[in-house]
């Protein structure tokens, strides 16, 4: 069979024949023909009705047009994101809203670290880029000023069953006055509605009234319910995944002036100095991010709530968490990538106490010497050869061996206990006051003292001969001195 091409011929529509459009392209067409068609241009047949009302309609919108245009702000996070600090995210809402397990629950989907209490700034690592650092408003007007000035993103926690309350409303007209960073919004106890008619229609309200507050299209989560302690997981990967996406505003005030969230502080004030002025001259190191421009020594610094005051150093240290990607060059096999950074919730390896901060150095592994045996042939002959050599019990190193192996009790360690005074001197034991004062009731007296020459001895001997006599008959005052002149001739 042949191969044909075949066009496919589409209907053709029917010219109209009646009517006056007809009658114009019949008559146009006719004076084409004939060559005797004359082209008109009418200036005014494509022109305004009305010349005033255009004019405003065109100086209407170049004036909109003026106001979009805007010079676009540096936002110096974005030069360099490994060496950026991290974003501050606040989360803020009533009492009993849901701020803790929202925080726990971010946290355990980040870093799969459980936190049991949520204080101060907690930064993770959220990605091979980014961290974000999370702070829990406090139900204070101070703190809501001093969290409004530092937030990048505030995630709005909203208890669905009650509504909105004057905090989060005093919230937003504090953060307008800081510059209104990115807002979120968090739904929470959508579990106690019973039937789905009213978390229907309460899910419009809130919406429409958050839009009303924020602007129209802000984007919000629903979270249902509470299991184990933390939000569903679907719930808050959705929340994490916007995170992820959002991209903060730069302000101007942020951007121009340099700013520290302290993440801890220590007062390394002399302990003597606060014994004897306790309203003494205090010097108290504070650790956290530099945001905003470079922080420079001997600079005038705003520290809030209390006044101002002058810098003496200004030192940089290694990122306490960094980020996985910068690591990587001279990570080693020992070394994991710490993904959390919480110091005053009491996670990782350092606990901070009110007078004290604790270190964890993790399960320490110690073989004793009875079980560490290492077998080598000498010959034929095998020989149990111990490297490990003996340490003296009250050297440091003596004192951590002894702790890793403990079988008595605290109390009878105790009784067992010594302690030297001086390097060199004879070791006190426990229980040496009792022995001594027993033996003086039996009219005993017992001299511990190992000198080098003979006639030192001699004269310790003659001292305990006279201490005796005097504990067995009363001396007058004549014979103490001559036993004084003694002594003093025969020292």
């Amino acid at each position: 069979m042949e191969n044909r091409d075949f066009e496919q011929v589409h209907h053709v529509h029917n010219a109209r024949k009646e009517g006056r459009g007809a009658k114009e392209a019949k008559k146009d067409k006719k004076a084409k023909k004939e060559k005797t068609r004359v082209e008109r241009h009418n200036p005014r047949a494509f022109s305004v009705a009305n010349i005033v009302r255009t004019q405003r309609n065109l100086q209407r919108n170049l004036d909109r047009s003026q106001r979009k245009e805007y010079v676009p702000q540096k936002d110096r996070r974005a030069q360099d994101m490994l060496d950026s600090p991290p974003s501050v995210v606040v989360v803020m809402g009533p009492p009993q809203v849901g701020k803790s397990t929202l925080i726990r629950s971010l946290v355990k989907v980040y870093t799969n670290h459980t936190l049991t209490t949520v204080t101060g700034p907690i930064t993770v690592v959220t990605g091979k880029k980014k961290r974000i650092t999370f702070v829990e408003c406090p139900n204070d007007t101070a703190g809501m000023l001093d969290c409004a000035k530092i937030a990048d993103l505030v995630l709005l926690c909203v208890d669905a069953k009650f509504g909105f309350e004057m905090d989060t409303f005093e919230f937003l007209n504090i953060l307008q006055t800081h510059g209104f960073p990115k807002v979120m919004g968090i739904f929470t106890h959508l579990d106690q509605f019973r039937t789905a008619k009213n978390l229907r229609k309460t899910k419009k309200l809130l919406k429409h009234r958050f839009w009303t507050e924020i602007y129209e299209g802000a984007k919000m989560f629903y979270f249902s319910g509470v299991v184990n302690g933390k939000y569903l997981k679907n719930e808050i990967n959705q929340l994490k995944l916007f995170m992820s996406r959002v991209k903060y505003r730069p302000l101007i005030w942020r951007n121009t002036h340099p700013y520290v969230l302290v993440d801890r502080h220590e007062d390394i004030t002399h302990p003597s100095k606060i014994e004897e002025d306790g309203n003494c001259r205090r010097s108290i190191t504070f650790y956290g991010y530099v945001r905003g421009t470079n922080l420079k020594p001997n600079q005038k610094m705003h520290l809030i709530g209390v006044g101002d005051f002058e810098m003496e150093q200004v030192t940089s240290l290694p990122d306490p968490c960094p980020i996985p990607d910068k690591e990587k060059q001279r990570q080693t096999l020992n070394k994991k990538d710490s993904l959390l950074f919480a110091p005053l919730s009491n996670v990782g390896a350092v606990t901070f106490d009110k007078d004290a901060v604790y270190i964890d150095i993790g399960q320490a592994n110690y073989t004793k010497k009875e079980n560490l045996e290492i077998m080598t042939r000498v010959g034929d002959e095998e020989k149990t050869n111990n490297d490990e050599s003996e340490y003296d019990q009250e050297e440091p190193i003596g004192l951590l061996r002894s702790l890793q192996d403990v079988d008595a009790g605290f109390d009878e360690k105790m009784k067992n206990s010594r302690l030297r005074l001086f390097k060199g001197s004879k070791a006190i034991e426990a229980g040496s006051d009792t022995d001594s004062s027993e033996e003086e009731e039996n009219g005993g007296n017992r001299i511990n003292m190992d000198l080098v020459n003979g006639d030192e001895k001699a004269t310790v001997s003659r001292i305990t001969n006279n201490i005796n006599k005097r504990r067995a008959a009363p001396m007058t005052q004549d014979e103490d001195d001559e036993d004084e002149e003694e002594e003093s001739g025969s020292g």
